[in-house]
């Protein structure tokens, strides 16, 4: 049979895979702090003999995409978003250090600090656990100071600082969990003092729908090309097989 029979079989499954990675952006288009996942195709010479007359196509990851999705307005204490460049460093579930740009913050019956996720939040000092409080408040810097249960505004205590940090772009890789990470042999950052966050705001995803939907149109379209080529290659093989019966 023909390598183009393998050649659209092979193209019809990178295009399905692409189609779950603009399918998963869009699903997340609403998710605070979601990056868009990547990709982009290339070609690839089929390997072996005879002449180099057939090309594979490969869809190829190419990590998140930076840029800042749209700030929104809550009003909500716990509410935390990135101002500009950075991430809050949050704990992985394999007890590693791991970041994140949803500020959806809220506060276990134990006092500890997690995402809405339920990935603790780590401070200066490691975990960052709150006293009972009856105001909370988040500074710009990260400062998180409360009102300690039952006493009065004069009373503002300072509990800790989110830890905020701004490694390069190129040491980070984001993982299945839309959690960020250090690539390996990548130095551990440490709190930066630049990155800012503005309280009572959230930031939403940076996934362009429109975009998304006409790149889900494009995929569609290549796959059904390539399940095409399939049939023509089936429909040639069969032509082949008459011709070889009727000599």
């Amino acid at each position: 049979m023909d390598r183009l029979l393998y050649v659209a079989m092979g193209g019809a499954r990178q295009m399905l895979d692409a189609q779950g990675i603009v399918a998963h952006n869009l699903a997340n288009a609403s998710t605070h702090g979601y990056r868009a996942d990547l990709h982009a195709f290339s070609s690839y010479l089929v390997q072996g003999p005879g002449y180099g007359t057939r090309v594979n196509v490969v869809a190829e990851q190419l990590g998140f995409d930076p840029r800042p999705g749209v700030r929104q307005e809550t009003g909500r204490a716990l509410d935390v978003a990135i101002d500009g460049a950075g991430w809050l460093a949050v704990q992985a579930p394999d007890g590693s250090e791991a970041y994140t740009r949803a500020g959806n913050l809220r506060v276990s019956p134990s006092g500890v600090v997690e995402t809405a996720a339920g990935h603790p939040v780590l401070g200066d000092t490691g975990t960052m656990t709150l006293p009972a409080f009856d105001q909370l408040a988040i500074g710009p810097d990260g400062t998180v100071t409360v009102v300690p249960e039952g006493l009065g505004p004069e009373s503002l205590v300072q509990v800790g600082r989110l830890k905020l940090v701004d490694p390069p772009l190129t040491d980070l890789a984001k993982g299945a969990d839309g959690l960020v990470r250090l690539r390996e042999g990548a130095p551990a950052p440490q709190a930066d003092a630049a990155v800012r966050v503005a309280g009572g705001a959230l930031e939403g995803g940076n996934v362009n729908v429109a975009e998304a939907l006409v790149e889900m149109i494009q995929v569609s379209r290549a796959f059904e090309m390539q399940v095409r080529l399939m049939n023509t290659a089936n429909d040639n093989d069969s032509a082949l097989q008459q011709l070889l019966r009727a000599g």
